[in-house]
């Protein structure tokens, strides 16, 4: 049985922080608020819900919390289908490559899902993927392993059968809570908890996933016989 691969999107798949960061400025400025880059920086990769009560005036209604989170990710799509993104490198070709060999492939992301589709449909990767996963689908944000979970579940493959791809140790902290196998993508230099870390896909072997999934097997496999 080959496994699952579920990719989060935002810094894994795709660079989207500048355009993020645009956004979020452009609408923080709309409310009056002047949103310093070390503050977005702090917060970016998180669900708006938590991000936006950090920004607004203490006492924002959930309706004010609730518009203000919209209108960033309108402007961000809109920025998005105007300027286009280009996939992170090795990205897309892991994607079509994993996809050749017969592995399911799921998008597992803290995005909104018209974000998820706009993006995909702007990589020319949408149809790649056999489900996604995104905020609307989840009550609890990344390290909770909801929705690594709930993307396995769509996508019918136990955990012990999949292997996360993130760019957040918030992410890998949630695969290793659903019992799942991980490869952390690190472009700034830190170093990821993962079971392999790599600062970017393009330098992993053609064999990489396989090898990961044989692993753990082998591991689980000692740990039962002891």
């Amino acid at each position: 049985m080959t496994g699952a691969v579920l990719w989060d999107l935002d810094g894994t798949l795709v660079d989207s922080e500048k355009k993020h960061w645009l956004s979020w400025r452009d609408t923080m400025a709309r409310e009056g608020i002047s949103l310093t880059r070390d503050r977005f920086l702090a917060t970016f990769g998180l669900r708006n819900d938590a991000i936006v009560p950090c920004w607004l005036p203490p006492g924002a209604s959930s309706d004010q919390i609730r518009r203000v989170g919209e209108t960033k990710e309108a402007l961000y799509r809109r920025l998005v289908r105007h300027d286009g993104l280009e996939p992170l490198p090795g990205a897309a070709e892991w994607v079509r490559r994993l996809q050749e060999q017969g592995w399911q492939q799921a998008i597992a992301s803290s995005a909104p899902r018209e974000n998820v589709e706009v993006v995909l449909e702007v990589l020319g990767l949408i149809d790649r993927f056999q489900a996604i996963v995104s905020a609307e689908d989840v009550t609890a944000g990344k390290p909770d392993p909801q929705v690594f979970l709930t993307a396995a579940a769509r996508l019918g493959v136990p955990v012990s059968r999949c292997i996360v791809v993130e760019d957040a140790a918030a992410g890998v902290e949630a695969a290793q809570r659903g019992g799942m196998a991980s490869i952390g993508v690190s472009r700034n230099g830190s170093r990821l908890k993962a079971d392999l870390a790599v600062s970017s896909l393009g330098e992993l072997p053609a064999d990489a996933f396989e090898r990961l999934l044989d692993s753990r097997g082998s591991t689980a496999q000692r740990r039962i016989q002891l």
